[in-house]
């Protein structure tokens, strides 16, 4: 039995389409995710933006 969850039931954000899918979709590697819900994963480059410029911060601190 695997640890990893159930990609079929998940939402992701496919870089590939620009789009939020649900399930298998696309391969990994045009994926961002998994997010709970459709409106996360419709948001995930957003989110990705915003980490990225907390860690950008965070290593400017270092």
């Amino acid at each position: 039995m695997s640890d990893r969850p159930d990609s079929d039931h998940q939402w992701w954000y496919c870089l590939k389409h620009n789009a939020p899918e649900y399930g298998p979709g696309c391969p990994g590697k045009y994926r961002l995710g998994p997010y709970p819900d459709e409106a996360t994963a419709a948001s995930a480059l957003r989110i990705a933006e915003e980490r990225n410029e907390a860690w950008e911060e965070q290593d400017e601190r270092d």
